[in-house]
């Protein structure tokens, strides 16, 4: 049903003295008839989007869905760069961000007054299935309104947990960090849990993390390989230093 494309990795991890680096996964699904963003991150990875969807031969102008996880800025801001998009996010979440006060955390006050204003954006309620084999389901903790993304493929079936299940470590460990609500948190985990053994080979895509499916042992299993450098100039001339934050260079784009 759907080819599917990761094209910006999350990443596991935060700034000690900057705060969250706000690095998302972003993922394309793409059939006979639409081109869908998952979450589509924050400012920092716009050229990186542009180049991912120019290789995956994709205009900005060609994509027909956006969905999102949850309000906050590094998932949805850039909606507005697909202005032919129908954009889906849950009611509950939507209604909680636009009555939020400006305040320092991570939603985009301005973005979401223009999510609540457009007509091009649906609301949707938890067992929705909105679009073809796509079916929402309720994952509060996090934000209010927080949804999982359950794509029935039968050629590969796919589960988005965007920041109810930010990493591994966080499936792992029953922990959530930066929750609005520990105990709905970690009910949200064992539903993500519960989804994720429905299927054997069923693709679960993080929101800050490299995708993963579970071994014959229940296990999660990294897919892909992780990429994530900064370059920093300490120097007197341009020359970068390249600092490795894992175990590669350049960030890619992981297809399915």
């Amino acid at each position: 049903m759907y080819q599917i494309d990761i094209l910006i990795q999350g990443y596991p991890g935060r700034a000690v003295c900057h705060g969250g680096l706000g690095w998302s996964t972003s993922t394309l699904l793409r059939s006979a008839g639409r081109k869908i963003l998952v979450d589509v991150g924050a400012f920092g990875v716009r050229h990186q989007l542009a180049k991912h969807l120019q290789a995956c031969d994709v205009a900005p102008a060609d994509i027909t869905d956006v969905v999102l996880t949850h309000a906050h800025y590094d998932h949805a801001v850039n909606f507005t760069l697909f202005p032919n998009a129908t954009v889906w996010i849950g009611q509950q979440e939507l209604e909680w961000a636009a009555a939020q006060p400006p305040g320092f955390n991570p939603l985009p006050e301005l973005y979401v007054q223009e999510l609540n204003r457009q007509a091009r954006v649906h609301r949707i309620h938890d067992g929705d299935t909105f679009l073809p084999g796509i079916t929402a389901i309720a994952s509060p903790g996090h934000t209010p309104g927080h949804l999982l993304f359950y794509v029935d493929d039968p050629r590969q079936a796919v589960l988005f947990t965007g920041d109810a299940a930010k990493n591994r470590a966080e499936l792992l460990s029953g922990q959530v960090a930066d929750t609005a609500d520990a105990a709905a948190s970690h009910a949200s985990l064992q539903r993500i849990w519960a989804w994720w053994r429905k299927r054997p080979g069923t693709l679960l895509v993080p929101g800050h993390d490299l995708g993963m499916t579970l071994d014959d042992s229940g296990a999660p299993v990294y897919v892909g390989e992780r990429r994530a450098a900064i370059n920093a100039w300490f120097g007197e001339d341009l020359q970068p230093t390249r600092i490795d934050l894992c175990c590669g260079g350049t960030a890619g784009r992981h297809r399915v």
